[in-house]
């Protein structure tokens, strides 16, 4: 396998973008989101985006990779990815009990007419290196611990290729690169990355590192083979 490292303009500058996981759903990928609705639309929905933002936040340093949320007339399941399951669950399970009364108090307090039992799953990510999101969150806490951006996209690079279930990879990030005073982009790529081929199985994430000279942009690629 080629390694290249591009820097400049990106190669689909000119080409009409589609977010990998959206250009799947149906095919290889599913909504994060399962529930239908016709007269709580708006309500559910905003619901959802808001216990998203508030576990995302609560657990950002957790390794969660992705909040799923499926709803039933008088339930509001909530699926948590994460590696390290441990020290979201607690002991004897007081962790998710928790995070249950955290919802229910600060995010729902709002609808009260909607009032639903809420459960929260944890299910565990047995590969970190396969897991976009995961990739993402580590180059940014790297990079905001001002480790050179080449070195931390190399790493990331042949951590994520040493798994036998990676078939291609690509890493980008944008922004002030290591204080520079004009912002640009640079990225790398190894590997197979079918990008128009509806059964390539594609995770996708991004991310942003929060510097003090600005935001660095991240995005992650990991392509897992073909699903038949």
């Amino acid at each position: 396998m080629v390694l290249r490292l591009f820097r400049g303009v990106s190669e689909a500058s000119m080409t009409h973008k589609v977010h990998p996981k959206i250009f799947r759903i149906g095919e290889t990928t599913d909504w994060k989101s399962r529930w239908f609705s016709s007269k709580n639309y708006k309500e559910y929905l905003k619901e959802d985006f808001a216990i998203r933002q508030y576990l995302s936040k609560k657990l950002g340093k957790m390794s969660v990779g992705s909040i799923e949320i499926e709803r039933s007339p008088n339930l509001i399941n909530i699926i948590i990815y994460t590696s390290r399951p441990a020290l979201i669950i607690g002991r004897g399970g007081s962790g998710t009990e928790e995070l249950k009364k955290q919802i229910r108090n600060k995010v729902l307090k709002f609808t009260p007419k909607y009032k639903k039992d809420i459960r929260i799953e944890i299910r565990e990510i047995k590969d970190p290196s396969l897991c976009a999101s995961l990739m993402a969150q580590e180059i940014a806490e790297k990079i905001e611990k001002r480790i050179p951006f080449r070195r931390v996209i190399k790493e990331t690079m042949r951590k994520i290729m040493e798994n036998k279930g990676a078939r291609g990879a690509k890493i980008k990030i944008s922004g002030r690169l290591d204080g520079a005073e004009i912002a640009r982009r640079e990225f790398l790529k190894q590997g197979e990355m079918p990008l128009q081929t509806l059964r390539a199985d594609i995770d996708y994430a991004e991310h942003r590192a929060f510097c003090t000279y600005g935001t660095i942009g991240i995005k992650v690629w990991i392509y897992k083979g073909k699903k038949i």
